[in-house]
């Protein structure tokens, strides 16, 4: 069976790299032809452009890079149709693979299935036309989906777990520094509790949340704050934010996430994956994040935003189960006063219960592996396989 798979960004590349593997337990014949990255190569495999050469985010950045976004888009849909897969499989990255789906469906007989559906639920929800217009299957990595995609509107879907719940837990099985011997390794204080800072994967996220994540770890002087670096993100664009006294104690890992939220204490988090992986990890944590123009988003929300929560822990709980501070919200005074409740106490507790529940709501699915399943048996007309 031919496989093309689209991956758009760094994310995209890892999620599907684990599928491709699961793909080739389920079809020893699997060939795949792909637009990603070094991990999806690594599978095997033809990368046919490089996701570095396509993850544009943001109208200026869209703006000043759309000659190029048009090429790609027109060596994409060139290349699958001169390649004939028997499926294009499109993962995340809507803004790309939404147009792609498009194309399939009204000029060519090739079906798309997307992998982890694109997050209509928080905006964009006009999109639902093209998705069940376009889009032959589509795969959900969150709970919540299955209710606003198959009650909603009456589209089904398939459910398969979450990979980033699979990603923990096999990093868990075989993880075994202990505390002291991560310190010592990073040059960090072992007498120190650690906050850990997840400002974001990208540098404008980075810029908008690190700095007053930092200054509020000042108020914290028996702690020791430390900053994941986001892969792709230049270890130099973080001195900016290092450099001047007193904020030099704060310290720097490199792709060390996983290992610096297992000795972590607590956390401040930009939204986004960083909030669940922190949650699965039982790290009580502040979600942090500043919007431009906070006035506006923050009075938009419910005609933008069509969710209550921005976190991917409250929404799978649907409950507020940690805090989040958003726009106009995001402050020093705020910071200090969520993050102080969480190192100690009742609402620390609290929130690990809570993690308890977005835990179990999530189920013991293997994500890359049901989708796996799930897709060689529909490919083959098996029986079998959940509507």
């Amino acid at each position: 069976m031919k496989y093309y798979l689209i991956a758009g960004e760094a994310s995209g590349d890892l999620h599907a790299s684990h599928l491709m593997k699961r793909l080739q337990a389920e079809d020893a014949k699997a060939e795949f032809r792909f637009f990603g990255g070094d991990l999806m190569a690594a599978v095997g495999g033809k990368l046919v452009k490089h996701y570095r050469e396509m993850a544009y985010m943001g109208i200026v950045p869209v703006l000043m890079h759309l000659p190029t976004i048009l090429r790609n888009m027109k060596l994409c849909k060139h290349d699958i149709v001169e390649w004939q897969p028997d499926v294009v499989i499109l993962v995340d990255y809507p803004g790309f693979n939404l147009d792609i789906a498009k194309f399939l469906k009204a000029e060519t007989q090739i079906p798309a299935y997307y992998y982890i559906s694109p997050k209509i639920w928080a905006w964009k929800e006009y999109r639902i036309k093209n998705i069940k217009r376009d889009v032959s299957q589509l795969f959900s990595i969150l709970p919540f989906e299955v209710e606003f995609f198959e009650q909603k509107h009456h589209y089904p879907i398939h459910y398969v777990g979450n990979p980033t719940a699979d990603e923990v837990r096999q990093f868990k099985a075989v993880y075994a520094e202990s505390r002291e011997e991560f310190c010592q390794r990073n040059g960090l204080d072992a007498g120190k509790p650690i906050i850990a800072l997840l400002a974001g994967s990208r540098q404008q996220e980075i810029k908008n949340n690190l700095p007053m994540m930092i200054d509020a770890c000042r108020d914290f002087a028996d702690y020791q704050p430390v900053v994941a670096a986001a892969p792709g993100i230049d270890l130099d664009y973080y001195s900016q934010f290092f450099g001047q006294a007193p904020l030099t104690t704060t310290r720097l890992v490199e792709n060390q996430t996983y290992a610096l939220l297992t000795h972590a204490h607590a956390a401040l988090v930009t939204s986004g994956t960083a909030t669940l992986e922190t949650a699965l990890f039982r790290v009580p944590q502040v979600v942090c994040y500043r919007m431009m123009l906070p006035w506006l988003v923050g009075r938009m929300r419910g005609v933008v935003l069509h969710v209550k929560y921005v976190s991917l822990v409250n929404l799978i709980a649907n409950r507020e189960v940690v805090p989040e501070l958003i726009a106009d919200s995001f402050t020093r005074s705020n910071i200090c006063h969520s993050l102080s409740a969480i190192l100690d106490g009742p609402s620390r507790q609290q929130m690990l219960h809570g993690y308890d529940e977005v835990a179990r709501n999530l189920g013991e699915q293997t994500a890359p592996a049901e989708a796996a399943r799930i897709i060689y048996r529909l490919l083959t007309h098996q029986e079998g396989v959940p509507a």
